[in-house]
């Protein structure tokens, strides 16, 4: 039997459709009266309407409960009779064996050990000021020099005193070799001798002391005093120096990952402020769990060919916790999830090149990392999968890419 719908906005119907349809129809009505009997019964087979203004708070559940039930055999009869046949255009996509790499995806802080601000040991005026902003500096090299206060003249008198003491001494040694004099006028120009070279040593130490060196080769990032200036240990100090020579960046890790990082460990690096990614390795990792917000600190090492990297840059980490070599993946955003919380995609049956019929399968889906995510069961290499429309088709449609 065959019949004809006059709207020429559809397509005749055969027999096997109109049996389909029909068989639709009588479901949600045999459905629906599902529902309406269901209402009449119930708790004490009140209404909904007496249960409400009795507030008889267990018939209304148990209504709800029967209402739901049916709701959810309609949807399942509907699921397995609502079987598309029209055509969809999509994009596809076949799968292969591929390299996939899970990260920590964590921000940390650009530092360097080299960073300081440089105190005076000694307090008095800045007689010599040796370096400006920007200088390129070296280990060991002058800086400035503050005022002895008259040391240096204590350091001559010294000196006088210790030559005087070692001449005694040298002379008070050749007489008791040829024993002449007592032991005791030899032990005490000796230890005359001693103390007037301490002195001298002492009084050099201090001198020293005026005397600003570079603690590091690095460069002189500012400078705070003047030269002339009186000055002593401040929180501004002298100068600040900076080697960018040794940097690394610093972050805290949740305990979730404690013994999944190790020393020697690649980490990716990204500064987006200046467009540069940079090659890093683990080179510290915390033995201490912080109470507070339950994670521990790590430091990674980052070259710096270019100078660009700056203390307190903020860096994009990315830290290889998960590699597979021959992982089935898939794009992230094909991969859906029906009633019963299964996550599937659509794959391409009987494709000839350019067609095929969509089939939903069921995945086991693992780690998810750059958009994409591994697919642990349910794919194998070559099988084809739809990538662009996958929501706008159904299992057994036919599909054109």
């Amino acid at each position: 039997m065959k019949f004809k719908i006059t709207n020429p906005n559809y397509k005749s119907l055969n027999s096997k459709d109109t049996s389909f349809q029909m068989t639709k129809k009588m479901i949600q009505c045999i459905a629906l009266s599902l529902i309406l009997i269901s209402c009449s019964n119930g708790s004490k087979n009140e209404t909904i309407d007496q249960l409400v203004s009795e507030k008889n708070i267990k018939g209304l559940n148990e209504k709800k409960a029967a209402l739901q039930a049916d709701i959810s055999k309609i949807e399942n009869a509907l699921a397995r009779l609502n079987i598309k046949k029209d055509e969809a255009l999509v994009s596809v996509l076949t799968i292969n064996d591929t390299l996939f790499t899970h990260y920590i995806a964590i921000q940390g802080n650009v530092n360097t050990k080299e960073n300081i601000l440089i105190q005076p040991e000694f307090s008095g005026t800045l007689t010599a000021l040796s370096v400006k902003t920007g200088d390129r500096v070296s280990k060991g090299q002058i800086l400035g020099r503050v005022d002895d206060a008259g040391m240096s003249q204590q350091l001559a008198s010294a000196q006088n005193q210790y030559s005087l003491a070692k001449t005694t001494f040298e002379r008070q040694k050749n007489l008791w070799t040829q024993k002449i004099g007592s032991e005791i006028q030899y032990l005490q120009a000796q230890t005359q001798m001693i103390s007037a070279q301490k002195a001298v040593a002492q009084i050099n130490a201090q001198i020293a002391k005026t005397i600003i060196k570079a603690p590091f080769s690095g460069t002189i990032d500012e400078v705070f005093v003047e030269k002339g200036q009186v000055i002593a240990p401040s929180p501004t100090g002298l100068m600040r120096i900076v080697n960018l020579g040794k940097m690394y960046v610093s972050t805290a890790i949740p305990e979730t990952y404690v013994g999944k990082l190790k020393l020697g460990d690649d980490v990716s690096v990204d500064l987006i402020s200046i467009g540069k990614s940079y090659d890093g390795k683990v080179r510290q990792v915390g033995n201490y769990i912080n109470p507070n917000n339950r994670t521990f600190g790590i430091e990674v090492s980052v070259p710096n060919p270019d100078n660009l990297l700056r203390p307190n840059q903020v860096a994009k980490l990315k830290i290889t916790d998960y590699v597979n070599k021959k992982a089935i993946v898939v794009p992230s955003g094909i991969i859906q999830e029906d009633g019963e919380n299964n996550q599937y995609v659509y794959v391409v049956e009987n494709s000839n090149g350019k067609t095929g019929i969509a089939k939903k399968v069921v995945i086991t889906t693992g780690k998810s990392s750059d958009n994409v995510t591994e697919v642990l069961s349910g794919l194998s290499a070559k099988d084809i999968v739809v990538t662009e429309g996958v929501n706008s088709i159904s299992e057994g449609m036919k599909l054109n890419f």
